[in-house]
């Protein structure tokens, strides 16, 4: 395979495929593909790295983000927080 940098979304494109189909075949460490594999892996981070950056979350959004994946009430986070009111006033952003 011919590995150069990623410049462009064809770049991107092909990448991904080559990705998928090296994943696919799940190459054992130390073999050719297996070093194609992890370089392609690394340059495909770089680009999205660089072309789709992913903001950090706000506290509040993280806080929010947690308790929705935990299933978690107002009542369930207030030992960390506070009482009912102090959770919601840094739910809210007031805090």
């Amino acid at each position: 395979m011919d590995i150069h940098p990623i410049r462009t979304e064809a770049d991107y494109e092909a990448a991904l495929k080559a990705v998928s189909a090296l994943v696919e075949m799940d190459p054992a460490s130390g073999t050719r593909e297996r070093d194609e594999l992890e370089i392609l892996a690394i340059l495909v981070e770089k680009f999205e790295a660089e072309h789709f950056p992913v903001a950090a979350p706000s506290p509040i959004e993280a806080i929010k983000f947690r308790m929705e994946q935990a299933g978690l009430s107002v009542s369930d986070v207030q030992p960390y927080i506070g009482d009912s009111n102090r959770v919601y006033e840094v739910l809210a952003g007031a805090r």
